[in-house]
């Protein structure tokens, strides 16, 4: 189960910046445009964590190590500070969802790296570009630049109320995009380290954000091992067998998941289309007045959204049950893999489509002929999300969004001291 240790983390002096000028969200979900604005401080975590291509670049002068350069320099520079001993940290954002004020909280921590599904379980496919960029970035800043987002099961709660008793103050604070509150808080009473440490001892981790991160983590400390072995180093202390998490407690409330919904293309028409899914799916329509997500959770668990371009309805698909041998048993009732199996892979034979978190947005893309349809998924639930893990059993990339994102450069962990 899961290992952590407090760490010296660095973080931005607020005497020398703003807080609000240097962190920025996390790298996959930056547009190009989001970029550009966070560019303008020359101090801003985005040139480490997701610089930008240049003309003239070479394999000597590139944005890996201008990234690291940045880094060292800023370290240098006290523009980035780092603690003198270990801590463990406290992360806190406040925030607004469907209207409701909410609050998530965890502990950031050192977790050690272990292969996925011995203590440390994934819950979606990754893919190979990304994990090549990160690499990449590893190599040359040494360091993890941003949390792993993960998920913990703990009714005892022993660290919940830690975190929950906090009396000293936030030292750094910050609002990310959605003018959301993010805090983070040291722990400083030290007599506190044992309990924590102990209560993860049986515990399973769940990677909610960062399967590329964690995934690239354990490439790098099988690198370093590899050198190690080589220039016959082994048994040294090893701070790359460790990666810096954010771990919030799945019984704790504060926790949000939110759908991503599907649009395609290659749809001819709606006739078609519900023919080829009528094996697996119970077909009702809705009036485009109608609100499409607010019926969908009326509908509960294995009901789909559809909206077919030049349509005057809403589709509203419903699994009828009949089982299909190729979905694994712990994943036969998750919205997004019934979609992915019984109608983009057996019905239509899809194997490309678009994400959009906006329904209206969706909605648009479609009329706009960007894709001939779009389908509307609800949002799985977190003990969808630990079934799966448990099982082993990953979910269809983008099968959650955890909601808010964690900044990135509120705190960084360096693999040298």
């Amino acid at each position: 189960m899961a290992s952590i240790q407090p760490f010296k983390g660095i973080y931005y002096n607020i005497e020398k910046v703003n807080p609000d000028d240097v962190v920025a969200p996390p790298y996959d979900i930056i547009t190009s445009e989001m970029r550009e604005f966070l560019y303008r401080s020359p101090y801003n975590i985005v040139r480490v964590d997701f610089g930008k291509d240049l003309p003239g670049d070479s394999e000597f002068y590139n944005k890996y190590t201008r990234a690291r350069n940045d880094l060292y320099r800023w370290i240098e520079d006290q523009i980035l500070l780092r603690d003198e001993r270990p801590y463990f940290y406290v992360y806190e954002v406040e925030y607004t969802i469907l209207g409701k004020k909410r609050k998530l909280r965890g502990i950031i921590a050192l977790v050690k790296l272990e292969e996925l599904g011995r203590g440390v379980y994934p819950h979606e496919a990754t893919y190979s570009k990304p994990k090549a960029d990160r690499l990449n970035l590893m190599r040359f800043c040494n360091g993890n630049i941003s949390p792993i987002y993960a998920l913990y099961n703990s009714p005892e709660g022993i660290t919940s109320k830690i975190i929950q008793t906090l009396e000293t103050p936030p030292f750094i604070t910050a609002l990310d995009n959605h003018a959301f509150v993010h805090k983070l808080y040291r722990v400083e009473d030290f007599s506190l380290y044992g309990r924590i440490i102990n209560e993860f001892k049986d515990k399973a981790v769940y990677i909610a954000d960062g399967h590329h991160r964690y995934e690239v983590a354990l490439d790098f400390k099988r690198e370093m091992h590899q050198i190690q072995k080589e220039t016959k180093n082994m048994g040294i202390l090893n701070p790359y067998d460790y990666v810096m998490m954010f771990l919030a407690n799945i019984q704790d409330e504060g926790i949000s998941i939110l759908p991503t919904h599907r649009l395609v293309k290659g749809i001819s028409n709606s006739i078609d289309l519900i023919k080829k899914i009528e094996n697996y799916f119970d077909v009702s329509t809705l009036g485009l007045e109608k609100d499409i997500i607010e019926n969908l959770s009326y509908q509960g668990k294995n009901a789909i959204g559809l909206y077919v371009k030049n349509d005057e309805k809403w589709y509203i698909l419903k699994y009828n049950g009949k089982v299909c041998e190729s979905i694994h048993p712990a994943q036969r009732d998750l919205d997004v893999v019934l979609l992915h199996e019984l109608i983009f892979k057996l019905s239509l034979g899809i194997s490309e489509f678009g994400y959009e978190m906006n329904p209206e947005e969706a909605l648009r893309m479609v009329k706009a002929s960007q894709y001939d349809a779009v389908f509307f998924l609800n949002p799985p639930s977190l003990e969808d999300v630990e079934k799966s893990a448990l099982a082993n059993v990953r979910m269809p990339p983008k099968s959650t969004y955890f909601f808010p994102k964690l900044l990135t450069g509120l705190i960084i962990n360096s693999f040298y001291p």
